[in-house]
């Protein structure tokens, strides 16, 4: 028999030696995970990163190891042609802005010395091998880097071949655990029969459960104060949950219901259900009863997803000078950089804005899912789309918000950000505020109104010229209240506030001035 041919790649140090590359902005990480490869790439810009290319293959490279832990070469080969693809993208990268990590299966693999010389001869660059509680230490500041939260957090990743658990706060990692346990590898053990039965799922559930119960105690004495995934088959679920109407928080209820949907299906092959993508079918099932498993034993009430996981925390661990600032704060900086807002202006609105809430607060709970934070950044962020054009930038600005990587926001957030930049000026409507899967939108409401009065008392643009206003709430009525002769001094502001009340009260609104 003849041997298989060898996977060729592309002459790499020929070209950078003919062609140097001039792009020392941006940088590349290859996460060769045990289901996925993937490949992030990002250019560094306005104090935050911009995602320039993702690439994403299934290898499911787990599914070659044997139980000798033996790595198949039909399953190196299919990294190997993997890899050749992404070495293509690598070629105009400086070497210093790339690495490049594998995970469990590489881990696990005893041959996997076979697998790297080959892999490294494709791509040209070094491939490191992390630890199970370096994997687990990255994922954590992964989250860190695209999420914002001063509480400590439970961070969950179910990977294909292992599954990584991490308590920590801030940007400090505490606690961590590295499980022997992923979806592929689960796939294969517990569903080889492709038959989605209660028998497999229970001994899938157990065994998944019998992993965990070693780290149980000492997890929970630790404790958090919110959770937090970061794996496909926690967004996987989050998108289910979204497209069927319910709220993103997931519970262990909502993963029965799921659980009982994906039953109903019967076989694997036949698994079709509302908000399941395609790509993410196969090895669901046994992603769902690894996160039962960890619901159930370390008695998580609800977890949200995270922005980022290991991608990101091996990028940011290049950048040190994006590493220590406020996730939100860097996101909405770079915002205001990339299109040029009048930041002295948004400010004023911003203050106005939280002066008016302040007054509020007693009668109104607008510090509920962090109002008070999304009212500021809706007020840094409501001129982000006058670099296209004036009469509509309101929409402008929210269709940005709304198809922008916003690290430090979740989805949620980031859709109550963009209803309140849609809704700052002009006719209200209400149905975007209406979209929200996570906040109320009793909140959304308010922070509108609060918004809207706060661009227009700051029309002037000059501290000078705002006016000391108070504002009352009764119920849902506003009265805003300013000093005496002021209207008659300004009626061009008057104006404004006039039609501002025919806006609010066409919404279903009511809003007085004296």
């Amino acid at each position: 028999m003849a041997p298989e041919p060898r996977v060729i790649a592309p002459d790499l140090t020929a070209v950078k030696v003919a062609t140097p590359s001039p792009h020392s902005d941006i940088y590349a990480v290859i996460d060769l995970g045990s289901n996925s490869f993937h490949m992030l790439m990002v250019k560094v810009v306005g104090g935050s990163v911009q995602v320039i290319g993702r690439v994403k293959r299934k290898v499911r490279l787990a599914a070659g190891l044997n139980d000798s832990l033996v790595l198949s070469h039909k399953a190196m080969k299919r990294g190997w042609e993997c890899l050749a693809l992404f070495a293509e993208r690598l070629q105009d990268i400086p070497s210093q802005n790339i690495r490049i990590v594998g995970t469990a299966t590489l881990r696990l693999a005893r041959n996997v010395s076979s697998f790297l010389t080959e892999a490294e001869a494709i791509l040209g660059q070094k491939v490191e091998v992390i630890s199970g509680e370096d994997e687990a230490r990255i994922i954590y500041l992964g989250v860190a880097h695209t999420s914002n939260s001063d509480s400590s957090r439970l961070v969950i990743d179910i990977g294909g071949a292992s599954t990584e658990v991490v308590i920590g706060q801030g940007f400090s990692p505490k606690q961590l655990a590295s499980l022997n346990m992923g979806c592929v590898t689960y796939l294969e053990r517990y569903f080889s029969d492709q038959q989605l039965s209660e028998e497999n799922f229970l001994a899938a559930i157990a065994a998944a459960e019998q992993q965990i119960q070693p780290i149980v105690s000492e997890f929970r004495q630790a404790g958090w104060q919110l959770a937090v995934g970061a794996s496909g088959t926690v967004q996987a679920v989050q998108e289910m949950l979204v497209a069927q109407g319910k709220d993103e928080v997931i519970t262990l209820q909502k993963l029965d219901d799921i659980l009982q949907q994906v039953m109903a299906c019967g076989q694997l092959q036949q698994l079709n259900l509302v908000g399941l993508a395609q790509e993410r079918k196969q090895v669901f099932p046994s992603g769902l009863a690894i996160l039962i498993a960890l619901f159930r034993q370390l008695d998580i009430q609800g977890m949200t997803l995270s922005g980022g996981a290991l991608r990101e925390g091996v990028l940011y661990s290049m950048l040190p000078q994006l590493q220590d600032a406020n996730v939100r704060h860097r996101t909405v900086n770079s915002l205001m950089i990339r299109y040029f807002i009048d930041q002295q202006h948004a400010q004023r609105v911003a203050e106005m804005a939280l002066e008016l809430a302040a007054q509020l607060q007693s009668r109104w709970d607008l510090q509920k899912f962090e109002g008070l934070s999304m009212l500021r950044c809706s007020a840094l962020l409501h001129e982000l789309g006058l670099l296209i054009e004036y009469k509509n930038h309101h929409h402008h600005g929210a269709y940005i918000i709304s198809h922008s990587d916003l690290p430090g926001f979740t989805r949620a957030q980031q859709q109550l950000l963009m209803a309140l930049v849609h809704n700052h000026r002009a006719e209200i409507m209400p149905e975007v505020l209406a979209r929200q899967t996570m906040t109320s939108v009793v909140l959304a409401v308010r922070l509108t109104r609060i918004l809207r009065l706060a661009v227009i008392l700051s029309m002037r643009r000059r501290h000078e010229a705002l006016p000391q206003v108070t504002i009352n709430a009764k119920a849902e009525s506003l009265e805003l209240v300013l000093p005496n002769g002021w209207l008659e001094q300004h009626p061009l502001m008057r104006a404004e506030l006039e039609q501002e009340i025919q806006y609010q009260q066409q919404a279903g609104w009511q809003l007085s001035i004296n």
